[in-house]
């Protein structure tokens, strides 16, 4: 018998043939099982090839340009000391013919950080510059309750003198002042205005609390205020550009060395950066040798002139003897 040949079908196998068998979709596809957690292999090499990617270099800022044309992203700031800045102000004024009379603003950047994970609050504060730059006076509210101590508070400039029918006022925003003073009789009745004047609250820490109306109308009336904004900046003007550059520099000074105040010396300065503009000009870096206050080396010094004694007494005493 010849062997039958390959596609013919044996008798009594057509019916067996005949019937689907019934196969599991996971039969049919082996590979889709495997599908899932190929892929999550896929994303975890690629996470894994990210994190050992190294980090771009960034390149090294160059110094000075050589040209009068060049990209400034390519270089450093330049910074200035601040008598040569002042000058360069002045001479932007005349060339633009933008107004003499225009005000001279600073933008201070701070370093609020202390000692673990601590920071220095973000605060505000009122000095008294050696050299004013505007005639405007601030509103000042007087708290008293006794008549000749009013008295003494209007003489002396006081925009509102009252007692504790002000409250009610106040809460309903229908005073306002740009300062609030107040006599020490009265500060415990004046709790609830608390939480409404906030850090204008009168307290012996701003010298707005105390017996003295008339010096505490004198600074309100005149001082210079300035805050803490977005939690490490100080915007704030300090002189108009036609004074003379030493009234200038000494107003700075001053708000500077006030700021210093707020964090003790033992840290890093407070003060990061320090850029100087005119109303219509760019802003100009500063270097901070010579504003910021000199604390720390003055004590090194009387260190360095203690040992020096020490050391020269023995000398002496051996001469006598």
């Amino acid at each position: 018998a010849l062997a039958p040949r390959c596609g013919w079908v044996l008798p009594g196998l057509e019916q067996r043939v005949a019937v689907p068998a019934v196969v599991s979709p996971a039969a049919a596809r082996p590979y889709a099982a495997a599908a899932k957690p190929a892929k999550k292999d896929a994303k975890r090499t690629r996470q894994e090839k990210v994190k050992e990617k190294p980090p771009p270099r960034r390149r090294l800022l160059m110094t000075k340009p050589v040209d009068d044309v060049y990209l400034t992203w390519l270089y450093r700031r330049p910074s200035y000391e601040l008598e040569q800045a002042v000058g360069m102000l002045k001479k932007f004024q005349e060339l633009d013919f933008t107004h003499p009379k225009q005000f001279v603003y600073i933008n201070v950047f701070l370093d609020m950080a202390l000692q673990k994970k601590k920071k220095v609050d973000p605060f505000s504060s009122s000095v008294t510059l050696p050299h004013r730059f505007t005639d405007e006076v601030n509103k000042v509210l007087v708290f008293t309750e006794n008549e000749q101590e009013a008295e003494v508070a209007r003489e002396h400039g006081a925009a509102i003198v009252g007692g504790v029918e002000l409250i009610k006022w106040i809460l309903e925003d229908e005073i306002q002042a740009d300062f609030y003073v107040a006599v020490p009789a009265i500060i415990p009745k004046l709790i609830p205005l608390r939480n409404k004047l906030k850090r204008k609250y009168p307290s012996t820490r701003k010298n707005s609390l105390g017996s003295d109306i008339p010096k505490m109308l004198q600074f309100f009336r005149e001082c210079h205020e300035y805050a803490v904004e977005d939690e490490s900046i100080i915007k704030t003007r300090i002189a108009r550009l036609d004074m003379p550059t030493e009234h200038i520099i000494a107003n700075l000074k001053t708000i500077i060395h006030d700021i210093c105040t707020f964090k003790p010396s033992n840290f890093d300065p407070i003060v990061q950066r320090l850029v100087i503009r005119s109303s219509t000009s760019e802003g100009l870096l500063l270097d901070l040798d010579g504003i910021l206050p000199q604390v720390e080396k003055v004590e090194e010094k009387e260190e360095e002139n203690v040992t020096d004694e020490d050391q020269q007494k023995p000398v002496q005493e051996s001469v006598s003897t």
